[in-house]
């Protein structure tokens, strides 16, 4: 028994078919075994046949057909034996092409990010984890059969070559001429492929963002507006749809027919040399037999081709995820990475997280608080590493993203929160203990969630943690966040959801659980600035003041309006 998913290597993302040639190379051993038992299996059918063919010829007494019985129970009895294992191979070729496209490409939209996003529409992504892998784990699963068709073409023509020279020149002239006969047929269908596929991308984009803004149109009255124009899109994409499925019956249609004729052509011919006496009766019934499976062979590799369009139309879409490049890629010269306690420092703005503190951060305008933490977690350029010990600077930016992502979480309210135990959501990679899971929980005013379910931490969440009010939710990502305990910590209100009670509760138990570290609190609630050592106060994109909460409250009028949420009036003359 073989685990999935297993580790996926990296791909060649340089075309679609080099992309499919990649994962050939990464399961030759499964499709080789697969291929093997698809030609053993094939090669079983081809042999009855000739069995059959021989037993008519051995003269029918009791002795020779009690002998051909015994064969064609022995060939019968391989066949069946043959095919779970053959179907097993088939499943996990399925399964290890798809899986192993999953993971390279939720592996490179990890590393990319929000690059992701404003590269590529939302509904391109969600078709690649849907559709394409499908199409990918088709053609694996059904790449057996073309060993066993090209296994049971050359049995077939060697029987024939051995019986009648004629027939088997037949055989090895006329497959190639109907493999041929199909390609005029193969270009149009993949571009009309490409074709629906890129209008059920549009299509799940607008469907996407029309139900993550249904609230708002329904407030300003332009749902209908909206509705007419997905449903006209949706009729792009059905008659998209109704292309493609005319070329594919077109292909199924000379699937059909070639074979069929090449059927009929041999019988005739085997029949006529039948009367002449150049071939027996029992030779004529095993090249119906031949015949038969021949033309089974050929659908089969048709099939194939049809198959391969699809993964090959896949793969282009899966190539252009892997190939995008980040918006802030990797330094060629990494810079050394920072030894002993460091913090961090966005130049920009002037604000500094230094290590071993709990840094407040309150910006007059939310969006500075945006740039900020974009800049202070390398989603945008600007922030800096800060070597306490010799006050070195190391830009973020002239350090391996991965390193950086290690080092600096930034946790805000649009993280993702994933179905499944809830134990697995907050220690995704399994290496906390239980007693230590209970103390982020509590540290995060969360032991309510815990308390929620009968199943304590082995709850199921649905996606989203939908299940969960907004404040649990939010308490949820910021557990989860403390437990992968990073050197530098960045939060942005991680209590604007909670209740006051909540709120305080995390604010006196934040600043124990980050003890030694570098934190960083992006928020403007004074409960929780008043747990920090130290406060930065940001207006138009620069620190303008900065000292203890209370200090500040009395000093900075804007300050004091922007936590407590107070306007200042003009005195009226």
């Amino acid at each position: 028994m073989r685990d999935l998913p297993q580790p996926p290597g990296e791909p060649d993302h340089r075309s679609a078919d080099r992309y499919l040639l990649w994962l050939t190379r990464k399961e030759w051993p499964s499709l080789l075994w697969a291929g093997l038992l698809a030609g053993g299996y094939t090669a079983t059918t081809v042999l009855m046949s000739a069995a059959i063919g021989a037993t008519l010829d051995s003269g029918l007494d009791t002795r020779s057909v009690l002998t051909w019985f015994g064969v064609l129970a022995a060939i019968i009895v391989i066949g069946v034996v043959l095919i779970p294992p053959t179907h097993r191979a088939e499943c996990f070729n399925w399964y290890a092409s798809a899986y192993r496209t999953v993971q390279v490409v939720c592996s490179r939209s990890a590393d990319l990010g929000p690059t992701l996003t404003r590269r590529l529409p939302s509904g391109e992504v969600v078709a690649v984890g849907t559709e394409d892998i499908d199409r990918i784990g088709d053609f694996y699963e059904r790449s057996s059969m073309i060993a066993g068709s090209l296994v049971s073409v050359v049995a077939v023509a060697v029987l024939m070559l051995t019986s009648h020279v004629v027939f088997g020149l037949i055989v090895l002239v006329a497959v190639p001429l109907i493999m041929l006969g199909i390609v005029p047929v193969l270009r149009p269908l993949s571009r009309r492929q490409e074709h629906q596929r890129g209008r059920t991308a549009e299509l799940t984009t607008r469907a996407s963002d029309l139900v993550a803004g249904l609230r708002v149109l329904r407030g300003v009255g332009g749902e209908r507006t909206v509705g007419e124009r997905y449903r006209d899109e949706s009729q792009k994409v059905r008659a998209a749809g109704v292309r493609v499925g005319w070329m594919d019956a077109a292909l199924q249609a000379l699937r059909e027919l070639y074979p069929g004729l090449l059927l009929v052509g041999i019988i005739w011919y085997g029949a006529r040399l039948a009367l002449d006496g150049e071939i027996t009766i029992g030779q004529l019934v095993a090249f119906y037999g031949f015949t038969t499976n021949l033309a089974m062979a050929v659908r089969y590799l048709m099939h194939s081709v049809s198959l391969y369009i699809s993964a090959r139309v896949a793969a282009g879409r899966v190539v252009r995820v892997l190939s995008l490049d980040h918006d802030h890629p990797d330094p060629v010269d990494p810079a050394d990475p920072p030894t002993g306690p460091y913090g961090l420092h966005d130049p920009i703005s002037g604000v500094r997280v230094p290590a071993g503190r709990l840094t407040g951060v309150v910006c007059a305008d939310p969006g500075d608080a945006t740039a900020i933490s974009a800049r202070l977690g390398r989603y945008e350029e600007g922030g800096c590493l800060v070597e306490e010990a010799t006050g070195r600077a190391i830009a973020l930016a002239e350090l391996p993203l991965r390193d950086v992502r290690r080092r600096v979480l930034v946790a805000t309210n649009e993280a993702h929160l994933f179905s499944g135990r809830l134990r697995d959501e907050l220690a995704p990679d399994g290496g906390l203990s239980e007693e230590r899971l209970a103390e982020v929980v509590r540290v995060a005013a969360a032991e309510d969630v815990i308390r929620q379910s009968p199943a304590g931490w082995d709850a199921m969440l649905t996606e989203r943690a939908r299940e969960y009010s907004g404040g649990q939710q939010q308490r949820l990502r910021l557990a989860r966040a403390l437990a992968q305990d990073p050197d530098v910590l960045v939060l942005v209100e991680p209590a604007s959801a909670v209740d006051a009670h909540s709120e305080a509760a995390i604010g006196a138990r934040l600043a124990a659980e980050r003890a030694g570290r570098a934190t960083a609190l992006i928020t403007a609630s004074p409960l929780l600035l008043d747990r920090t050592d130290h406060v930065q106060f940001v207006r138009d994109g620069r620190i303008v003041a900065e000292g203890g909460h209370h200090d500040l409250l009395v000093t900075e009028p804007d300050y004091a309006a922007t936590v407590l949420r107070t306007t200042v009036l003009e005195e009226q003359p």
